[in-house]
């Protein structure tokens, strides 16, 4: 478990403040998030043609979970993609490509305007 989602636990007040949204709407999007992409993995599973046996490979640094917190706080935050790694101890790339990964499922799973509620809006002042 990340630190970060140990800390919501701990302090669920803090998640509207962190992330733009309460504890209990963050546990409800991570669930539908993780079911959402599961059945998406299961269903390109079944058109791939395979050499060898499936279930190899790398396993991925950070839980499910993890990566749908890093897409979140990206959307709320608007760090860059160097600081989400060092924050989640992976490399830039892989902060990158996990957002961009979880943010195509996001994107089906919540209406347009729900998203946008979660992306903190900038104010360009003028001069």
């Amino acid at each position: 478990m990340s630190q970060l989602r140990e800390y919501l636990e701990n302090n669920p007040q803090q998640a509207k403040r962190l992330l733009g949204m309460e504890y209990q709407q963050l546990i409800e999007i991570i669930k539908a998030a993780q079911l959402l992409e599961s059945e998406k993995r299961q269903a390109k599973e079944k058109t791939k043609i395979r050499l060898i046996k499936g279930g190899g490979g790398r396993r991925p640094k950070l839980s499910v979970e993890s990566q749908i917190l890093l897409t979140l706080i990206y959307l709320h935050q608007m760090p860059t993609f160097q600081m989400l790694g060092l924050q989640f101890e992976v490399s830039e790339s892989t902060a990158n490509d996990i957002f961009h990964y979880w943010i195509r499922i996001l994107r089906e799973l919540l209406p347009a305007s729900l998203l946008e509620q979660v992306k903190k809006t900038r104010v360009i002042g003028s001069g």
